[in-house]
């Protein structure tokens, strides 16, 4: 399984962005989807997370301003950012599981500045 992540830019504070990260090869055998971050100087940390019901999860720091959402038989995930804060910069990296092999694409930059 290949991914590849877009839709990263420069966005004012209290603005949005949505990312979406497009797998190819075997996507039906995809589990769960998910996107993390990393700032400068920081660990990756998980942003939020969704099982191939539909299920989700999300980081305390960002519940209720972003959305995780896929679309299975394109086996393609969706991140929709609202509010965002300057905290929220980083490089967003999509991730996906096939059984028990995990499986990343690049990362896209996102920067929250005025």
């Amino acid at each position: 399984v290949q991914l590849q992540a877009s839709g990263g830019g420069t966005v004012q504070p209290g603005g949005s962005l949505r990312l979406s990260c497009a797998a190819s090869g075997d996507v039906f055998s995809i589990t769960t989807m998910a996107w993390y971050r990393q700032a400068p100087g920081k660990q990756r940390e998980l942003v939020a997370i969704i099982a191939r019901g539909g299920s989700a999860m999300y980081g305390d720091s960002v519940k209720g301003r972003f959305t995780i959402s896929r679309d299975n038989a394109k086996g393609t995930v969706f991140l929709e950012m609202n509010s965002l804060r300057p905290e929220d910069t980083a490089a967003y990296y999509c991730n996906a599981y096939v059984y028990s092999s995990g499986y990343w694409g690049q990362g896209t930059l996102v920067t929250v500045s005025s």
